[in-house]
């Protein structure tokens, strides 16, 4: 007769669960904030897209592309982007009340309760990249390269993931309000606007190209875009072990300050 397993076993797993109910409580009561979450990247898309496309075309006339489909991997990298900075601004106010410390008496370890959170929100982007890339080939007719599909969502995935331990270093850190969301403000416009996300880099200065290209979200954008319309640099091999090696440093580190913070 099987023994069974001791009940100590299954903590990790229903602390798992635990945090996962209550982040789905968190924005299931919000709709507007659901609403925000998983549409605003497809109106981004729809408002800045189209008027960009209409007024230049292709961003790269040597190639058969227009702007909206070299513009859809930059939305999906800032939906990623906006969804990790959502998660850590709700981990601040958590800290913040007192149910962040309530929390960590519960018997879950701390990489579970980073865990939680960054699943919930990784099933929250992937149901708005669906969303988004679906309605952009359908209204946009953005030509797709189904095959390549897996590395997008491979992007996403890691990408949610990668920005919200970036993001939870310094929601554990910052004591005032004013300061976390003046550092995300800042790390919003340098992030996203010193990249490849809205322009290619090849007709820029030097200096810039050297900038986006040690810029982490430039290796998410260039992985995003080859996996929905096949566009991808030469070096984005680099670019996705260079990423995956941040998330995981990330990881690392929120979880090192959630323990030291804890």
């Amino acid at each position: 007769m099987p023994r069974r397993a001791p009940s100590g076993a299954t903590e990790p797993v229903r602390g798992l669960e635990a945090i996962l109910y209550r982040e789905a409580k968190i924005r299931f009561t919000n709709y507007a904030w659901m609403f925000w979450d998983v549409l605003y990247p497809l109106g981004y898309l729809l408002i800045f897209g189209v008027g960009i496309n209409y007024a230049m075309g292709s961003p790269l006339p040597t190639m058969d592309i227009d702007y909206n489909e070299f513009f859809l991997g930059g939305v999906l990298a800032m939906a990623s982007f906006g969804i990790a900075s959502n998660t850590a601004w709700g981990f601040f106010l958590d800290r913040d009340n007192g149910i962040f410390y309530e929390m960590l008496t519960y018997p879950l370890s701390r990489a579970a309760y980073l865990a939680g959170k960054v699943s919930f929100n990784v099933l929250l982007a992937l149901v708005q990249a669906g969303v988004t890339v679906g309605m952009s080939a359908l209204i946009l007719d953005v030509k797709l390269r189904p095959t390549l599909l897996p590395w997008m969502l491979f992007g996403v995935v890691v990408g949610t993931a990668g920005w919200f331990f970036f993001s939870a270093i310094f929601a554990l850190r910052i004591r005032r309000n004013d300061v976390f969301n003046t550092v995300i403000s800042i790390f919003y416009f340098l992030f996203l606007f010193a990249s490849s996300m809205f322009y290619p880099l090849e007709p820029l200065p030097g200096w810039f190209q050297r900038m986006a290209l040690a810029n982490p979200i430039t290796w998410q954008v260039d992985l995003l875009r080859y996996g929905t319309v096949g566009l991808a640099p030469s070096y984005l091999t680099l670019e996705i072990l260079a990423f995956v090696a941040f998330t995981l440093a990330a990881f690392y580190s929120g979880v090192r300050t959630l323990s030291q913070r804890s």
